[in-house]
């Protein structure tokens, strides 16, 4: 066992490494018009859903527009899912019982753990990738109709901005970078700026976790052939992953607006800072209302479905085995 567990290790960790990469290439566009959606505030709407967010993107900031933060995404999601992918085979393998088998209880403490291992890498990754897809949404503000950004800090009728939006290209869009941002926080607050929002990641990961790696065990076991031969069809993997994915994700929604707007450092005009995670629900709660709390949630569904259902077909499929030269026989008889 510890030379199957020696040897399939680094296979995983290229499995998760490659479905990372491979799934958010497919859908961080998605992913910027959750994060634009989730961020902007009632009677100051830019966008109406996320297909107008991400036309208005393309027109004002071009096509890699909608790329914003993909770098910071591509470079830190290789070890992110692959801790999380490794770390969840691997609290299942030291949980399970002497024939492989474990409770739902302990599926679902070892999905805990993985969502813990996972946001030494999640945390900082999403703080630098919010701040570069939300620098877009600031700029858009600012520039349309400065007479109602006027109205509303002097509390006048609130108005929605989508009406009016300019969608030609101006020269004053932002330009950050990730080194530029990850400079700046480390020199005036230290390593604890990278993981400011760290109570909301955990609060939304390992939920997350706990729901989408038993789920997923679960559907995978229907698609079966027979007890004999447990073997899987790929695209049984990638539906399930899909499944337990969008399931876990919409189910995890609110705390994932908690983080969004928590780890947001620029504010636009008339938008409130929070001073941590319960300050922000209730001023979520008494100026937005609960439905506020599911803003981007079809947005994220549509991210983590194919991504971790790409990230299963991959591991089905054994990528990182096939690289390394290993076969079927030699990573489970040696």
């Amino acid at each position: 066992m510890a030379q199957q567990q020696q040897i399939s290790l680094p296979a995983k960790l290229i499995n998760g490494g490659i479905a990372g990469l491979v799934g958010v290439t497919c859908v961080f566009p998605i992913d910027l018009a959750k994060t634009r959606l989730q961020n902007q505030r009632s009677g100051q709407q830019l966008y109406r859903n996320m297909m107008d967010c991400l036309i208005k993107t393309v027109k004002s900031e071009g096509y890699f527009g909608m790329y914003r933060g993909a770098a910071v995404n591509l470079t830190l999601v290789t070890p992110e899912k692959a801790i999380k992918l490794a770390a969840n085979d691997f609290f299942r393998q030291q949980l399970s019982n002497d024939v492989g088998k474990l409770t739902v209880f302990k599926e679902m403490l070892a999905g805990c753990c993985a969502g813990m291992c996972q946001v030494i890498v999640t945390t900082p990754m999403e703080m630098l990738k919010i701040q570069l897809q939300d620098a877009g949404r600031l700029v858009a503000q600012q520039r349309v109709m400065p007479s109602i950004v006027k109205t509303l800090k002097m509390g006048g009728t609130n108005a929605v901005l989508s009406r009016s939006y300019n969608t030609a290209p101006t020269p004053q869009v932002m330009r950050m970078s990730a080194i530029e941002i990850t400079k700046q926080l480390l020199r005036t607050k230290g390593v604890a700026g990278l993981y400011r929002g760290l109570g909301a990641t955990l609060m939304r990961d390992i939920p997350f976790s706990v729901v989408y790696f038993p789920l997923f065990a679960h559907l995978q076991q229907l698609g079966q052939h027979s007890s004999e031969d447990p073997s899987v069809p790929f695209c049984w993997s990638f539906m399930s992953g899909c499944l337990a994915g969008s399931i876990a994700a919409v189910a995890v929604s609110p705390c994932d607006v908690v983080k969004t707007r928590l780890q947001s450092l620029k504010k636009g005009p008339n938008e409130e800072s929070y001073d941590g995670v319960v300050d922000c629900i209730r001023k979520i709660l008494r100026k937005e209302g609960p439905r506020a709390f599911l803003k981007g949630a079809s947005c994220r569904a549509l991210v983590i479905a194919p991504l971790f259902g790409i990230a299963q077909v991959v591991y089905c499929v054994g990528v990182g085995e096939f690289l390394l030269g290993y076969t079927p026989y030699n990573i489970y008889s040696a």
